[in-house]
């Protein structure tokens, strides 16, 4: 398992790369928080090579791990709505979606799609790093009768989303964590050594 992951962290680092997912600077996140680093997995999709790998990665994982503890997948907006439902199309389960906001319309639910009362509803978003996106879909889901103990999410950025996230009885499991992301980065000559210490600096232990 130990070689199966270190390939599969290559070919992730190797699509980051190709796809310039990285960047440095100052930047917003939805959060409020500000960050010197941005991983931009939002792109992914425009690029149908790079989204069919890292699908492929996506439904391997939660196939092995997840696959039997969840009734629907549910994709948290905007930037984990792709891949939830492509996910949920390999995996053959359903695809619901929740909003960002109540709709003052129609149903007026938070959920878009078929949710039953007692359905076990996997979580699922580009990356965490404080966990409120997660936090909120959650609760709209249980409000709605839905159960949810699990989310996945491509990358953990590793600053306190996924201990928030235990305490309201969800985990978390991820693709990768940024530290192992960025410092496979560094040994391929993608960023400097600079680079890695800003987001080790980041990085909550």
């Amino acid at each position: 398992m130990g070689n199966d992951r270190e390939a599969m962290l290559d070919k992730f680092c190797g699509i980051l790369k190709k796809i310039d997912a990285l960047e440095f600077g100052t930047f917003k996140l939805s959060s409020g928080r500000v960050t010197p680093y941005y991983m931009d997995l939002r792109v992914v999709s425009s690029f149908p090579d790079a989204f069919h790998e890292v699908l492929g990665l996506c439904v391997d994982y939660v196939r092995s791990k997840l696959s039997e503890d969840f009734d629907r997948i549910a994709g948290i907006p905007i930037a984990g709505i792709p891949f939830a439902s492509v996910l949920a199309y390999h995996l053959s389960k359903p695809f619901i979606f929740i909003r960002q906001g109540v709709r003052l319309h129609g149903r007026e639910r938070r959920i878009e799609g078929v949710l039953i009362s007692g359905d076990r509803v996997l979580l699922v978003d580009d990356l965490i790093t404080t966990g409120l996106s997660l936090r909120r879909a959650a609760a709209a889901v249980r409000s709605e009768g839905g159960v949810v103990t699990d989310a996945f999410v491509l990358l953990d950025r590793e600053e306190g989303g996924r201990k928030r996230l235990l305490n309201g009885g969800v985990e978390v499991h991820s693709l990768f964590r940024v530290s192992e992301v960025t410092t496979r980065l560094y040994e391929m000559n993608v960023i400097t050594e600079d680079q890695l210490e800003i987001v080790a600096k980041q990085v909550k232990k």
